[in-house]
């Protein structure tokens, strides 16, 4: 009889050190994330100790220098860790990713400094950080926040109000784009906020349709006081920061978006070969064959599409553009696969005994989250056909 089910991804990787890396990743996503992400996501329970595990194995600090605690590997490499992370997790993948997000601006743009002082425990130290760009009344249109930093001598009074954070309440350190000058993209700046700042709450937690254990929260600054040598870069140079640090992001929400179309893909084919039906397994029908085709096809599309992008990222090209496609494409991939996944699975695809319909309501945010899809169409439309005329 024919054997079916899932299989090991087949990655394409640069050195005998990143097929180690790999290997590390993979084992340890199958023996401490994935037995228990059903129960403690539907217990909206967030694992930090497997953040603290990530931390002391080196796996939040891959893609940044080794002089101040990183692993130093390409992009290309990160990628593939997040993809095995989200896989097992999405909750930890998109962790990971929003963790590296909040180190990117001291990384790229703080001074030696500020690297040496701050960056060693940001990456190595069982810290965990968040992003706090978008605000109540600006998400897309992020060049309107209104989140304003007053100086006062050699420090910054911080007031305002910050949405949609993830590990918002949790993290212990916050990259936060305030407002120092006048309208627009001009008069924004990037400071790193301490966790326990005075001033510094959190909301409840958003109710989520997903990722439960990931904990979405508004922060408030009321009065929380940062000294100028956490300010990171020039003043107004904000904005230029937070889209660099995007166009990275989008890449880690890529790769995370085939992290969950895989794991679903897997759940289709497991069942697929174990449940029979006129006599035989369900996968030796020609019409769920051709949906599985189309599935694979999808995430291996995917997978190739940021694996480029981070190949010229890796080489210091730019990829701004072919970073939104990633985002796009895979993003969408997910969302696809899921549905097709919980579809195969009939009605026990609808069930929480499966982990399928987990991964449909999981996908979904990943075609919202750092810039929606219908953003993403309108970066790759202005790198096709300039800007828009006003």
């Amino acid at each position: 009889m024919t054997e079916y089910g899932p299989r090991p991804v087949d990655r394409r990787l640069p050195t005998e050190e990143a097929r180690d890396l790999l290997s590390l990743v993979r084992d340890l996503a199958e023996r401490e994330i994935a037995p228990v992400a059903a129960e403690q996501e539907e217990a909206g329970h967030f694992p930090r100790d497997t953040f603290k595990l990530l931390s002391e194995s080196g796996l939040l600090s891959l893609p940044y220098s080794e002089e101040f605690g990183g692993g130093e590997q390409p992009y290309e490499v990160y990628l593939q860790v997040l993809e095995e992370l989200a896989a097992a997790r999405l909750t930890v993948g998109l962790g990971v990713s929003v963790h590296t997000l909040a180190c990117h601006a001291l990384a790229g743009y703080g001074t030696k400094e500020q690297r040496a002082e701050h960056l060693p425990a940001m990456l190595g130290g069982g810290l965990l950080g968040a992003y706090c760009l978008s605000e109540p009344s600006s998400g897309s249109d992020a060049a309107s926040l209104t989140t304003r930093a007053t100086r006062d001598g050699d420090s910054w009074t911080i007031n305002g109000t910050k949405a949609w954070i993830t590990h918002g309440g949790i993290a212990d350190f916050y990259t936060v784009l305030a407002r120092t000058g006048g309208e627009g993209a001009r008069g924004i700046t990037a400071f790193l906020v301490p966790g326990d700042a005075e001033g510094l709450s959190a909301a409840a937690p958003e109710r989520k349709m997903g990722m439960k254990g990931s904990p979405t929260a508004q922060l408030h600054f009321d009065g929380v006081r940062v000294p100028d040598a956490r300010r990171i870069g020039e003043e107004g140079q904000g904005f230029s920061i937070a889209l660099s640090a995007l166009d990275s992001g989008r890449l880690g929400i890529a790769a995370c978006a085939i992290g969950v179309a895989q794991a679903a893909l897997d759940t289709a084919l497991a069942y697929t070969a174990s449940r029979r039906q006129f006599g035989r397994p369900v996968a030796d029908f020609q019409g769920l064959r051709f949906l599985l085709a189309d599935m694979a096809t999808q995430i291996e599309a995917g997978r190739a599409l940021y694996l480029a992008a981070a190949r010229l990222r890796d080489a210091g090209a730019p990829f701004s553009k072919e970073a939104a496609m990633a985002k796009l494409f895979c993003t969408d991939t997910a969302m696809h696969v899921t549905t097709d996944a919980v579809q195969l699975l009939g009605g026990y695809g609808y069930t929480l005994d499966f982990p399928a319909e987990r991964y449909m309501r999981e996908a979904k945010v990943l075609q919202i989250v750092e810039g929606t899809n219908q953003i993403q169409r309108m970066v790759i439309g202005r790198h096709l056909a300039g800007p828009e005329t006003r």
